[in-house]
């Protein structure tokens, strides 16, 4: 199944937890304004895949930690783009709800 869904949130994420629902969309696309970890997301579903655009503030500086559901090449996570407007995307493909295989492009421009 294949849905054409963006979730936006202009609001930021302060210092905490980012849980996306995956039951809700496949594309997600928010803005730091503070430190963040990617939390397991919710409603994952094996054989979905999508993507994550994570932009830095006009601030930057912004660090992300990942949940362990999230996989990346060589068993370490990616270090987000800090300039400020920094624009960086995570693919994935979830094998199953607790193993999430992911692909980050960084520094995009």
């Amino acid at each position: 199944e294949f849905r054409r869904v963006l979730f936006r949130s202009d609001q930021g994420v302060r210092n905490g937890t980012i849980t996306l629902d995956f039951g809700s969309s496949n594309n997600f696309e928010f803005v730091l304004d503070g430190n963040g970890t990617l939390g397991a997301p919710t409603n994952a579903s094996g054989g979905q895949c999508g993507a994550i655009t994570i932009r830095q503030d006009g601030t930057g500086s912004r660090t992300m930690a990942y949940n362990a559901v999230f996989n990346f090449a060589g068993g370490t996570a990616p270090t987000l783009t800090t300039t400020a407007s920094g624009v960086d995307v995570i693919s994935f493909y979830v094998s199953s709800p607790s193993e999430i295989q992911s692909v980050a492009v960084l520094n995009l421009s």
